[in-house]
């Protein structure tokens, strides 16, 4: 017959160690992951922790013992077991929102485009000149995460006329529309199209968010920030986000 070990666990449930009794040079005072300090008896009643069985002569190889969230002695619930409802009821990862997601291929543009001029033995590339060049390259980054991506979508009539959008994400119900400045198109003028166009956008059927992208290569906007912010808002339920690349020239 075997027995069981004692385990160490750290208080927001990290694993020391499984085997606090048979080998105490693994045992420590405090997690090297999250620098908390550690327990192997419950705090309530002081019976072990249940760590690794153990059977004399027989040696377990690749088997984990589970950290248990409530004591077997008194049924008290372990400090990490809070931690761990917790976390099971916060909604997913902000990186699984399609928005940000969309907001980190962006984030990277400016990088990606300057890195693609350096081809091998000098090789052609793209090389982004005007608007027309950054929606190649941001559809071709797009397919990192989304695979139906719409280009040019009509969008309903808004004082008298109606245009295309640049990208639309039907099932995250999100237009991207694009911008890139230059001497004609500079803060004053880029923020009285985007305005005319977040009333466009709000009456299309499949449009929920408006993601506005500035490649701003040259440092035409002096306060990015300020301009992301004047634009970024959100109505009822529709929401606007404006991101500008680079932030500085």
């Amino acid at each position: 017959m075997g027995h069981y070990d004692i385990q160490q666990v750290c208080i927001n449930g990290h694993q020391i160690t499984d085997s606090f009794n048979s080998s105490p040079e693994f045992r420590k005072n405090f997690c090297a992951s999250c620098g908390s300090a550690t327990i192997h008896r419950c705090p309530n009643c002081d019976l072990g922790i249940p760590g690794c069985y153990k059977v004399d002569g027989i040696i377990a190889i690749g088997f984990s013992t589970p950290v248990p969230t409530h004591c077997s002695g008194c049924g008290k619930s372990f400090p990490w077991a809070a931690l761990k409802v917790k976390l099971a009821g916060t909604p997913s990862s902000k990186a699984l929102d399609p928005l940000v997601m969309v907001e980190q291929v962006c984030g990277r543009f400016h990088l990606i485009a300057r890195q693609i001029k350096a081809r091998h033995a000098n090789r052609e590339t793209l090389v982004v000149n005007d608007e027309y060049d950054v929606q190649d390259l941001l559809h071709a980054l797009l397919h990192l995460y989304f695979d139906d991506i719409r280009r040019e979508e009509w969008t309903p009539s808004y004082a008298g006329g109606s245009s295309r959008v640049d990208f639309l994400l039907k099932s995250e119900q999100i237009i991207i529309e694009v911008k890139k400045t230059r001497a004609t198109l500079r803060a004053r003028e880029l923020g009285d199209e985007l305005l005319i166009d977040c009333q466009r956008y709000k009456a299309h059927p499949d449009c929920k968010r408006l993601f506005c992208f500035v490649y701003d290569p040259d440092g035409w906007i002096s306060n990015p920030r300020g301009l992301e912010n004047d634009l970024s808002k959100k109505i009822d339920d529709f929401e606007v986000k404006a991101v500008i690349v680079p932030k500085g020239y």
